[in-house]
């Protein structure tokens, strides 16, 4: 789950973990294998940036649930964990394959109310008890840490993904320095002594669960929906790109000779 993106191999500073297992047991891998998701989409929005590493089947598995639109047949949905509803789905619906970068950004452009899933759409039985206890957590609004990684769960811009109604979000958490750390520097750093502020506020998370909010007289998803619009709608016509792209990719057109007779 945390490889890199030049070789199949894993960072070094997991190897001390190995040492006892009766302590990495007790850590919240979901919640680190999420840091190293966050922070490799962060990077991945750099001009610069061509790859992307991190847990990517984890990305593309919540878009095929939460978008299935997107996604290509599925097979048995009680299968555990989630992902496994798409093994092999080449045999199940070879057409998907060829489907173009076009058609999916044309589906997002056309994402009409009511295709998104909510958890509420996913069985809570196909989820094994001893992780669905823990669900009431889910929502917390959290720093993810893992090592130098500090990454914010923003939780309360995705209300609906809980099932709640989605007002207008807070601004964004500002993290300072703690966004920017790499691991340079001496190699026996202490993180959780480093990042104790962010520690104390992530075991907290009981106290930053989501809840329901009083419904004012107008709905609150019209007021977001004009808020976000407003806020980023000019930057989510997909389909655009694509015209723009073809039209670098094309060859420019040969010059005809002129028809002006004029002197």
């Amino acid at each position: 789950m945390f490889g890199d993106k030049f070789v199949a191999e894993v960072h070094w500073k997991f190897l001390p973990l190995l040492r006892n297992f009766d302590v990495i047991i007790q850590f919240s891998r979901g919640s680190a294998c999420l840091t190293h998701l966050y922070r490799a989409l962060c990077r991945a929005t750099r001009v610069d940036c061509r790859e992307i590493d991190g847990p990517l089947t984890l990305l593309l598995t919540w878009a095929w649930i939460r978008l299935p639109f997107l996604a290509p047949i599925p097979g048995n949905p009680r299968l555990f964990p989630i992902a496994n509803r798409w093994r092999n789905w080449e045999r199940a619906d070879r057409p998907y394959r060829f489907r173009s970068l076009a058609h999916f950004r044309r589906a997002l452009d056309d994402l009409q109310e009511g295709q998104a899933y909510a958890i509420g759409c996913i069985d809570p039985d196909v989820i094994p008890f001893d992780i669905r206890q823990h669900s009431i957590i889910w929502s917390a609004t959290v720093p993810l840490i893992s090592f130098e990684c500090i990454e914010w769960y923003e939780s309360d811009r995705l209300r609906r993904q809980f099932g709640f109604t989605q007002g207008i979000p807070y601004q964004e958490r500002d993290l300072g320095e703690a966004h920017g750390e790499v691991l340079i520097g001496p190699k026996n750093e202490d993180w959780s002594g480093t990042h104790s502020f962010w520690v104390i506020h992530w075991t907290n998370w009981y106290s930053h669960v989501l809840f329901e909010h009083v419904v004012p007289s107008q709905h609150p998803l019209d007021i977001y929906m004009h808020w976000y619009r407003g806020t980023y709608g000019a930057h989510l016509h997909l389909s655009d790109l694509v015209l723009q792209e073809n039209q670098q990719d094309q060859p420019p057109l040969p010059q005809l000779p002129s028809l002006d007779t004029r002197p």
